[in-house]
């Protein structure tokens, strides 16, 4: 193998000696480290997809944190590798190390975390070539062999597998996600709006997500809308179906679980949500999706280049009117209806 680039990535002197005597049908052990939650690890699945197809003879192995596990792609790799995370502070230092070094010998390594724990586990680890995807230039000095650059104006997921155009490989496109499990069944189309997120501080204004379904309930009478409570104590839709109890098309749900909101989200025509794994799901099921940004300034790394995805902001960063939401989710209706 070699490297192909010449500007954009990195690798070390050592690193271009070392990857001329690898050949990809000889790699039998790669890792992959994504400390993350869920809708991070949602993007991770094309990687690994294509990781299987370029190595065909390799165990991969899945490194996560005990404190983000949910979701994580567990069918696609043959080992999972778990860290302490924030949920195990009381751990003593030699026992995380002890962990860390039970990853064991690779052949290679992918660092997709770029965090502090991450860089400990590259450094305790042995490995032919580390590759990483730091954000500063030092950073690929000290922890990796070879690297990508992470940029937060592109869709992370393809950024992942610039780790895998870096040894010339071609990833397929559109991005395979494979996400598992079928649509849920339903009677009638359906919008779904998820209205909270991971924290508070992402959360589109409840008014303003009330007078949103309001007016696309009464702008498309013939789809449902329904309403998607996530699973934390405060994430309650309550107020919302309160104001708007005299529709009859506007329907609350629970979400009971990982697969129960993977098939709703399969069933929608279009998902609305804010800055959350949910919609990194709908994106990974290839469900249309409008995401509504305001807290978070990177809205082009979880918004994808193909398909039928929109994203809601306002360059200085004010939270969105109903009326620009209203207004692409009606334009991207009126899409998905032509395609």
């Amino acid at each position: 193998m070699k490297f192909w680039f010449e500007h954009g990535a990195w690798a070390s002197r050592k690193a271009r000696q070392q990857i001329a005597s690898l050949q990809p049908d000889a790699v039998r052990r790669i890792a992959v480290i994504r400390h993350a939650a869920l809708g991070d690890m949602v993007l991770v699945r094309p990687f690994l997809r294509e990781l299987r197809r370029h190595f065909p003879n390799a165990e991969l192995t899945l490194s996560i944190v005990s404190h983000y596990t949910y979701g994580a792609p567990l069918e696609l790799v043959e080992h999972v590798h778990i860290m302490y995370g924030n949920d195990r502070r009381e751990v003593p230092l030699r026992e995380q190390i002890r962990r860390a070094r039970e990853l064991g010998p690779q052949d290679l390594i992918f660092d997709q975390a770029n965090t502090t724990r991450s860089h400990w586990l590259c450094l305790l680890s042995q490995a032919k070539l580390r590759i990483g995807f730091p954000y500063r230039g030092w950073q690929r000095h000290v922890f990796y062999d070879a690297a990508v650059w992470r940029s937060d104006l592109q869709y992370e997921a393809d950024t992942l597998l610039d780790m895998l155009r870096l040894f010339g490989f071609k990833p397929r496109m559109p991005m395979v996600f494979d996400l598992p499990g079928q649509a849920a069944p339903s009677s009638r189309p359906y919008l779904l709006y998820f209205p909270t997120a991971s924290i508070i501080k992402k959360c589109w204004p409840v008014e303003r997500f009330t007078q949103l379904i309001e007016q696309l309930a009464l702008a498309y009478p013939a789809y449902d809308h329904l309403v998607l409570q996530g699973i934390a104590a405060w994430e309650t839709i309550e107020p919302i179906m309160q104001s708007l109890d005299k529709y009859t098309n506007i329907i609350g749900r629970k979400s009971v679980s990982l697969e129960d909101t993977t098939s709703v989200i399969k069933g929608a025509t279009l998902v609305i949500a804010n800055d959350t794994g949910v919609r990194n799901l709908a994106i990974a099921a290839n469900t249309p999706t409008l995401g509504i940004f305001f807290y978070s300034p990177i809205p082009f790394r979880y918004l994808p280049r193909y398909g039928l995805h929109e994203a809601v902001f306002e360059p200085d960063g004010a939270i969105p009117a109903v009326a620009a939401v209203y207004a692409t989710a009606n334009a991207l209706l009126q899409r998905i209806s032509k395609s």
